[in-house]
C-alpha cells in the first residue's frame, strides 16, 4: 500500500477541474431539461384526451424499458449515421433528459394526483381560473410531494454521467481513463474518481434532505412566500388590537 499513491496529481488538476466542470455542466442541464420534460409528460398523462394520455404512456414506457447507456449509443452514435450529427455535450445532456423525464414524468403525475380533489373544487368555487389553481393550489403541493424523488433523481443523475465516458465526453470517467492510460495506476485512479463522485453526491444528497426537511416543516424557500407569511403574522397581530374598542364600547 505504501506505493499506492504515486501518480502526479498535480500535474492533472487542471484536466480534473475542467472535467469537474464538465460533469456539474451535464447535470445541471440534463437534470433542468428532465425536470421541464418531465413536467409536460406528466400533464399529457393526465390530460382528458386519451391521444395525449397513450403518447404519454408510450414515451414512458419505452425510456424506462431501455438502458441508459444504450439511449447514450443511439443519440450519439445513432443519429449520425442517419445524418443528425450531435456535438458530444448536445448528445450527452439529450440522452440524460429524455432518460430521466420518463422517471420524473412518474413522479410528478403521483405527485399531483395526490394532491386532494377538494383542493381544485375549492379554487373553483372562489372563481379562479384553472391555470390559477393549477400554478397557486394544485403545483405547490404536488412539488412538495414530489420532493423526495425528485431530489433520488439528481443524485442518480449526477453519477450516470459517468456512463458518458463511453463516448469520450471529457467528464470526470472520461478523464480517469486518460490519466490511468498515461500512468498505468488503475486501482489509484479510479479510487480518486471514486472519491470525487463521493465528494459530490454526499454533500447534494445531504442538502436536499435538509431542504425536504424545510419544506415539510412549512418553512417558505421563496422571497414571495416570506413577504406573503410576514403579511399574515401581522394581519393576524393586528386582529385583537382591533377588536379591543368594540369590547370596551359593548360594556
Amino acid at each position: 500500500m505504501s506505493g499506492l499513491f504515486e501518480v502526479p496529481w498535480a500535474d492533472y488538476r487542471p484536466e480534473l477541474i475542467d472535467a469537474l466542470g464538465r460533469t456539474v455542466s451535464y447535470t445541471v442541464v440534463g437534470f433542468a431539461g428532465a425536470v421541464l420534460l418531465g413536467l409536460a409528460v406528466a400533464l399529457l398523462r393526465l390530460s382528458k384526451a386519451w391521444p395525449a394520455r397513450a403518447l404519454a404512456a408510450v414515451y414512458t414506457e419505452v425510456f424506462k424499458n431501455v438502458p441508459l447507456l444504450a439511449i447514450i449509443f443511439l443519440t450519439y452514435f445513432g443519429l449520425a449515421s442517419a445524418g443528425i450529427r450531435l456535438d458530444v455535450f448536445t448528445a450527452g445532456c439529450l440522452s440524460l433528459i429524455v432518460f430521466y423525464a420518463a422517471y420524473l414524468s412518474e413522479i410528478f403525475r403521483s405527485a399531483i394526483s395526490g394532491v386532494h380533489a377538494g383542493q381544485t373544487e375549492a379554487g373553483e368555487a372562489l372563481g379562479i381560473r384553472k391555470t390559477g389553481i393549477f400554478g397557486h393550489i394544485v403545483l405547490p403541493q404536488a412539488l412538495r410531494l414530489a420532493l423526495p424523488g425528485t431530489n433520488t433523481m439528481l443524485v442518480d443523475l449526477l453519477k450516470s454521467t459517468s456512463l458518458l465516458v463511453t463516448v469520450s465526453a471529457a467528464e470526470l470517467m472520461s478523464e480517469g481513463r486518460l490519466i490511468t492510460s498515461a500512468t498505468f495506476r488503475a486501482l489509484e485512479v479510479y479510487l480518486v474518481i471514486a472519491a470525487i463522485y463521493f465528494a459530490l453526491c454526499y454533500p447534494l444528497s445531504q442538502l436536499l434532505l435538509l431542504l425536504e426537511r424545510k419544506v415539510r416543516s412549512g418553512v417558505p424557500l421563496s422571497p414571495w412566500r416570506r413577504r406573503r407569511l410576514r403579511a399574515a403574522r401581522a394581519l393576524l397581530a393586528a386582529e385583537p388590537a382591533a377588536g379591543t374598542p368594540l369590547k370596551e364600547a359593548s360594556a
